[in-house]
């Protein structure tokens, strides 16, 4: 099984790691609004803004992202400190649409 880490390619400049970085922004920003597309259908969904905030969920998306990044060759605190923060700033962007959704006039 290949890691993700064994697909670092070694770099000899800066300008290798910002072309590489680069190109991997490209696949995730992508994705990242994909994601957030689905914090619009769980706002949707969801009865009560105090689901918004699910804190099991949150703990159990940073145990499934940190093993993972052990699987991949990553750094586990590293991950969850990334996950943390996009999660924080999806449950402050749920909340927002949560809002708007069931503001007066709003037929989304």
């Amino acid at each position: 099984m290949t890691r993700a880490i064994d697909h670092v390619q070694h770099c000899t400049t800066m300008e290798d790691v910002r072309r590489f970085i680069d190109a991997l922004d490209d696949v995730l920003v992508p994705l990242l609004v994909t994601r957030g597309g689905y914090m619009t259908q769980a706002a949707r969904i969801k009865q009560c803004n105090t689901q918004v905030r699910d804190e099991d969920r949150i703990e159990a998306i940073v145990a499934r992202v940190r093993a993972r990044a052990a699987t991949e060759g990553g750094q586990p605190e590293v991950m969850e400190a990334i996950y943390r923060s996009m999660m924080e700033a999806y449950i402050a962007y749920e909340h927002r649409e949560f809002a708007r959704m069931r503001a007066p006039g709003d037929e989304s």
